[in-house]
């Protein structure tokens, strides 16, 4: 099962749903686990994109998980350790 994470991009396309027969790129704000669903199908929260990467509109979207290709994933967080000022 792909592990969804806030900001990864998707292409949500007819495989996702009929209703994507035009594809479209989707940044994710939160997987739904509020909303009750059928099994191996998923609410999102996210931003539609043009062309361009921009937010174009704020969707909330009834896909089948299976479907999901994620095109680009969130950065890892970077932990910040103190640099230590120690001289060899």
């Amino acid at each position: 099962m792909i592990e969804l994470s806030a900001g990864d991009v998707l292409h949500i396309t007819a495989a996702c749903s009929v209703q994507f027969a035009k594809p479209m790129m989707f940044r994710l704000i939160k997987v739904r686990h509020d909303l009750v669903t059928y099994d191996h199908w998923v609410w999102l929260d996210g931003y539609q994109l043009d062309a361009k990467g921009d937010a174009v509109a704020r969707r909330e979207i009834f896909v089948l998980r299976a479907g999901l290709t994620v095109r680009r994933r969130t950065a890892p967080m970077q932990s910040r350790r103190p640099v230590s000022n120690a001289r060899a």
